[in-house]
């Protein structure tokens, strides 16, 4: 009798599932809900407390209705009797976190922190903890903290400690009245499951937490703040579960909920782009994993551990059992796209694709693959939502040279395709610079399925053959591939990734042609990159500061 897992894919705007056959991986249905609340940036949903600039809030409670209606439909549209659904597994955009009470309930579910920002979810893309992040990274470096150069030797204002700290700085009340502080995907697998039960991934990689030496000692702690002493004992834990291994099973309430049995397995919670590994089959050394979609996030296996600048973490076990994972990424890529489309094209472009029965995204993909590498004479830097890797800096801002009144949309549109590869290929050269070895590409999400011209000129410009994931939702079905390992299906992450991994047999390979114009504009790339990104001109600080200070101003009137 086949059985089957369930995967749930918590991304930044939705929630998705997948019901998977566990012998060959096939979707057998799906389901996705967006967010009620979708982003939070502006204000909390009672709609008047603003919120500051960098801030990105989300609703708790958005995660465990679309978690449920997720499941419940994917299992209701499908022929599958419940009985064989064995195990169940998410994974979460990281790191998302949130402060909540020892039972777990959320601060922001209490009618007394409903219009405290900093009870709320703070995403991944919460950038308002800079300031953190570069007190964090200049105390580290003052004391010479061995943990910092596992990280590129920066923590991001992305990660969990910059968030908290944040928290004791500006809400000292909320944090002395939360008893945890916990990453989405782990208390999302607590709901279900009623037992607190935290993944060693997210805490290797955006909690600054070792396998062989934990986190940082007390002394640093106390050092970035008297009251920050005690943090891991008092706020996150001190036991953390490898990814793959079972968290429990089903509470009965939940499982009635979901449409499911109490005896499903629910899996340790990971991070969508790590969890990735296993739907497309990348359990080895030499293979570079793009996760590519709003952001992109990079996992890179090697049989060694070196310190690499600039890269967002390694990690002993971190995505694949016996293989150091390397993590970088991009703050944005289709979320570039996306700002161009909604802010730059002009109308007659949007009737010409309906007229020709395209979205808009696929007419200027048309256009731009008929203009040849360096045709439109410009050049970007790829930083609309700063660097993530390797500067680690979320106060650098995009920019577009070489823009003249002949400029046309496709040729921007290009352009803004070909700086998110210049900055794919920095971090490319930054590993194989330090013994890392790029054989190869594997992409897998929502751009690489949709637009072929950003694919080849991925693979021109980092002279890499590139293998594309045959499943469009590769987060949730990797997924669920690691809940067939929790549910005691396969042995190993490597015996279930061989039946249930998919990878289209067609390589993409680089243009020759193509490939030596981009080594020119590659070299004019480098220079920008290191001129605006390195501190010879930090132009577009003082420019971002000046926004700043105008927005603080509108805030207090």
């Amino acid at each position: 009798m086949t059985k089957y897992t369930i995967g749930v894919d918590f991304g930044s705007l939705s929630a998705r599932a997948v019901l998977v056959d566990i012998t060959n991986g096939d979707v057998v249905s799906s389901a996705v809900r967006d967010y009620p609340h979708a982003v939070m940036t502006a204000t909390l949903p009672d709609g008047t407390t603003t919120l500051g600039r960098d801030w990105a809030l989300q609703h708790p409670q958005d995660y465990v209705d679309c978690l449920i209606q997720t499941v419940r439909e994917a299992v209701q549209t499908s022929d599958v009797a419940k009985e064989d659904i064995i195990g169940l597994s998410v994974d979460f955009t990281a790191c998302t976190v949130l402060p909540i009470q020892a039972d777990g309930t959320p601060l922001c579910f209490l009618p007394e922190f409903e219009r405290e920002p900093h009870a709320w979810v703070k995403l991944w893309k919460h950038h308002a903890a800079q300031y953190e992040a570069d007190k964090i990274n200049a105390l580290a470096a003052e004391r010479g903290e061995s943990f910092l150069a596992r990280y590129g030797n920066k923590i991001s204002s992305e990660w969990l400690f910059p968030k908290l700290l944040q928290i004791l700085d500006e809400a000292p009340h909320i944090y002395h009245e939360m008893d945890r502080f916990i990453e989405a995907t782990d208390w999302i697998t607590w709901q279900m499951t009623g037992v607190e039960k935290r993944n060693s991934c997210t805490a290797g990689y955006k909690a600054m937490w070792n396998d062989r030496e934990g986190f940082p000692d007390k002394a640093y702690f106390k050092a970035l703040h008297p009251q920050f002493e005690n943090v891991v004992e008092e706020k996150l834990g001190t036991e953390y579960v490898a990814v793959g291994t079972k968290a429990g099973t089903l509470l009965p309430e939940m499982a009635e909920k979901m449409g499911l049995l109490p005896s499903v397995v629910i899996a340790v919670g990971n991070v969508d782009a790590h969890v990735s590994v296993a739907s497309t089959g990348v359990v080895d050394a030499g293979t570079m994993l793009n996760i590519m979609g709003t952001s992109t996030c990079d996992i890179t296996l090697a049989t060694k551990e070196v310190n690499v600048p600039g890269m967002c973490g390694v990690v002993r076990d971190g995505a694949v059992p016996g293989f150091y994972a390397y993590e970088s990424g991009q703050n944005a890529v289709g979320d570039i796209f996306g700002w161009f489309v909604d802010n730059c094209v002009p109308e007659t472009y949007y009737k010409e694709a309906a007229s020709l029965g395209m979205n808009i995204h696929q007419l200027l993909e048309q256009k731009a693959s008929a203009l040849k590498p360096g045709e439109s004479g410009l050049l970007a830097l790829d930083w609309w939502n700063g660097n993530r890797s390797i500067l680690v800096d979320t106060d650098l801002t995009g920019m577009i040279l070489g823009m003249t009144l002949q400029t046309k949309p496709e040729e921007m549109y290009r352009a803004l395709i070909e700086a998110t590869a210049f900055g794919k290929r920095l971090v490319i050269d930054q590993l194989e610079a330090h013994g890392i070895a790029v054989e190869r590409l594997t992409v897998c999400g929502g751009l690489p399925h949709k637009n072929q011209l950003l694919n080849q000129i991925y693979v021109d410009i980092t002279n890499k053959e590139m293998t594309i994931a045959e499943q469009l939702h590769a987060p949730a079905v990797g997924a669920a591939v690691f809940a067939a390992v929790a549910a005691g299906a396969y042995p190993s992450l490597q015996e279930a990734a061989k039946q249930m991994a998919h990878v289209r047999d067609e390589k993409v390979t680089p243009i020759a042609a193509n490939q030596a114009v981009y080594e020119k504009l590659y070299a004019e790339y480098k220079l920008l990159h290191d001129y605006f990104g390195r501190g010879e001109n930090d132009v577009m600080k003082r420019l971002k500061s000046l926004k700043t200070a105008y927005a603080e101003e509108a805030l207090q009137c």
